[in-house]
């Protein structure tokens, strides 16, 4: 409690604290959503099984547009990552380095959940349990690594396509766009790979308009100490320097014309219009149009709204993004309260860890009650199943609290690791290293993501894609160590 009150105190007056409270709300949505539609039952041999509810549950689909948040994740972190970007090159440094101190604190807490249940797995097989079934397992507890896997890509991108917007604004997430609607005009009358490259572009076209969000601060203050995202979310940072790139702009903070503005409108109207307009295209594409009403992945449907993003979750968060900037003053005027505010930062603190290992707390939870003769397999829907939802939800938190205080420290130490204190611009072979360790995580993760859970797996982590990780992640720890910083 100390710190997180001298965190508070030490929060410059700059800083948008209300990209901090949008990234706890995310975060917390998508845990408790996963856990409350969690359906636990048993195969036929007798071990316990979990499934999705929403297929049993179809009143529940409208649901769904409340619960799906990951584009507001990926809103505010398009706003933190263009604040760290632009801080990191006012100090002199360079997109290579940016990427190598964004890789602390979004690697290490991946690299601990993946070792731990890579030890896990292999403790289970030398007990003789069945490849298979530690597949299931390790599968189910790494569920949020294939959101990470969309993270890591648009961080990775993230200096190309600052570029890209400070030359082309708004068009960049346009053309976007553009590009999910051809991949879901392929999977709608082809096979559903043909929407793959809906992965990169649906998530990068709500990044891009973080970039627009962050952009449209008033140009007079300077770039503020904005909130550097989820490799630093809640530190609050010194204030930044002018941004060189900055001083290019008019000084009466006009922009550029239509579609190639820089800077996201956030007047009143603007956000109604984005809401409602965000809605009915929504309520058009899904109730009218061929896609599903659900923005979840429910079992046994053809098409996905979320994996890939469609057409039908970007206007989702066209509406949310105009929910946002209505919410925006009020939310702020509360934040400035030193309780939520405090909440907020400790969220903050541990929010990838949280993320992380809030499945491995059901397996675990899950495995303890079965082992105990205590685990009860209702049927989704039942009375029994909806009673067993509160006393299900507490143990689940009180299991996934232990896990965050065993492993949050190692994103809080993460989050102190800086190498832009010392900015010096990457040499070609340091630089070239940086990308090839960081490429070297994201494929890594993307086997694992990619192979069935079905698979026989010994370790539940395929091994090529454990290995891949694990070099990754080890050059790049090498590279903050200082290792080769005169290549």
């Amino acid at each position: 409690m100390r710190r997180l009150g001298q965190l508070a105190e030490r929060t410059p007056a700059g800083r948008e604290r209300y990209v901090d409270l949008l990234r706890a709300l995310a975060i917390t949505m998508v845990v408790a959503g996963h856990w409350g539609v969690t359906v636990i039952g048993r195969d036929p041999a007798g071990r316990p099984t979990g499934h999705s509810a929403l297929a049993d549950l179809p009143w529940a689909y409208p649901l769904t547009w409340l619960a799906q948040v990951m584009p507001v994740f990926f809103l505010v972190g398009g706003y933190a990552n263009a604040a760290s970007l632009t801080r990191h090159r006012a100090r002199g440094g360079d997109g290579a380095g940016w990427l190598l101190d964004r890789s602390a604190r979004l690697v290490r807490p991946t690299s601990a959940l993946l070792l731990v249940l890579t030890v896990g797995a292999a403790l289970g097989r030398l007990r003789g349990t069945d490849p298979t079934h530690v597949r299931t397992v390790i599968w189910f507890a790494t569920i949020p690594l294939w959101f990470l896997v969309a993270y890591l890509l648009v961080v990775a991108l993230t200096p190309p396509m600052y570029a890209l917007h400070r030359r082309y604004g708004l068009a960049v997430p346009l053309a976007l766009v553009a590009l999910v609607a051809l991949g879901d005009l392929g999977r709608l009358t082809g096979p559903a790979t043909l929407a793959a490259g809906n992965y990169v572009f649906g998530w990068l076209a709500v990044h891009q308009l973080g970039f627009a969000w962050y952009d449209a601060r008033t140009p007079a203050t300077g770039p503020p100490s904005g909130p550097s995202g989820p490799s630093e979310p809640s530190e609050p940072s010194e204030t930044a320097p002018p941004d060189p790139a900055e001083t290019a702009l008019p000084p009466s903070g006009s922009d550029r014309p239509g579609v190639r503005r820089r800077r996201l409108p956030t007047s009143r109207p603007t956000a109604l219009a984005l809401l409602v307009g965000g809605l009915a295209a929504l309520i058009l594409l899904t109730i009218v149009g061929p896609w599903p009403v659900a923005m979840l992945k429910v079992p046994g449907e053809r098409l996905d709204n979320a994996s890939p993003p469609s057409l039908a979750l970007l206007a989702l968060a066209a509406a949310q993004l105009g929910l946002i900037l209505l919410l925006r003053a009020p939310a702020r005027r509360w934040l400035r309260r030193p309780r939520p505010w405090r909440v907020v930062i400790a969220v903050n603190l541990v929010v990838l860890t949280v993320f992380l290992w809030h499945l491995t707390a059901a397996v675990l939870l899950i495995g303890l009650l079965d082992a105990v003769g205590l685990l009860p397999t209702p049927r989704a829907g039942s009375a029994a199943w909806w009673g067993w939802r509160v006393p299900w939800l507490l143990l689940l938190t009180a299991v996934l609290a232990v896990l965050v205080a065993v492993f949050g420290p190692i994103e809080t130490r993460s989050a102190r690791h800086r190498t832009g204190r010392r900015i010096r611009r990457a040499g070609r072979v340091r630089a070239a290293l940086t990308v090839a360790g960081y490429a070297a995580v994201i494929g890594g993760l993307l086997v694992n993501s990619a192979t069935p859970k079905a698979a026989p797996e010994p370790l539940g982590t395929p091994v090529p894609a454990l290995v891949a990780y694990l070099a990754g992640a080890g050059v790049l720890r090498l590279l903050r160590s200082g290792w080769g910083s005169r290549g």
